[in-house]
């Protein structure tokens, strides 16, 4: 089971994992966390800029910020994904969220099948607010078939290559323990989830009775993103969350 760290400003633990992002954030007591998606998606640096206007506004410190979805318009080459990551986790610096070379912020980027932005975009954020009698909270990070942190992507991915019915089933299993695990380190379960995504443009649909049936078999949906994830070896992806409070913004506040 993953252990966890303390946020910045202690209103958040999170699950240490790579430069780029952290394995999943969860509220601390006497906090919540709330999610706000903008109505469309903003290119990158106009995205951040939004996320500080509204944790100005509503009185919270830049480290707050525990979680972000982002939206690509093709998947990375490695390379070109650990450049991409480089800047992004440089302005997190700026902000004073980093811990060192920790990034506590949880983080799902994605890549749309239709509707492509033209840039890498901002889709949604996450942040702690206050609150006394808050239920639990959590995000869990996406995740594709392979396990962070290794030397590449390519030597860990799960059946590389292998669309076939067998080796998305492959991978879908992996993913979905990954997610099991990151949300047991957060001292969570599937009971506590409100939202699950999946990301692949695999049929998901022989899964949902077996490999997805923790989540099915609660009664709860799946949400399937006709997407892929942000690097060019991988295939399929799963994020999680557990929120009381999810709002919508205009790109313009």
């Amino acid at each position: 089971m993953y252990s966890t760290r303390t946020s910045q400003d202690g209103s958040y633990r999170f699950i240490p994992a790579v430069y780029q992002y952290s394995g999943g954030v969860a509220a601390e007591p006497g906090f919540r966390i709330e999610r706000a998606q903008l109505a469309s998606p903003v290119a990158m640096d106009r995205g951040l800029a939004l996320v500080e206007a509204h944790l100005k506004q509503i009185g919270r410190p830049l480290t707050a910020f525990c979680a972000c979805e982002l939206r690509s318009p093709e998947p990375f080459s490695e390379g070109g994904f650990d450049a991409f990551n480089r800047l992004y986790a440089a302005r997190l610096d700026q902000w004073g969220v980093l811990q060192g070379e920790v990034n506590p912020v949880a983080r799902t980027n994605i890549c749309p099948e239709f509707g492509k932005p033209e840039t890498v975009s901002l889709h949604a954020f996450s942040y702690t607010v206050p609150d006394d009698g808050a239920r639990a909270s959590f995000v869990v990070a996406g995740s594709g078939e392979a396990p962070e942190g290794g030397a590449s992507y390519a030597q860990g991915t799960i059946r590389p290559g292998d669309a076939s019915p067998e080796g998305v089933r492959a991978k879908a299993e992996w993913v979905m323990g990954e997610m099991e695990r990151r949300l047991s380190g957060l001292g969570y379960g599937w009971a506590e989830a409100t939202v699950t995504n999946i990301y692949t443009v695999r049929d998901i649909h022989p899964l949902l009775g077996d490999v997805l049936a923790p989540i099915t078999s609660l009664g709860r949906a799946v949400t399937w993103h006709f997407s892929r994830p942000p690097v060019a070896v991988l295939d399929y992806e799963m994020d999680v969350r557990g929120l009381s409070r999810e709002i919508v913004i205009a790109a313009s506040a």
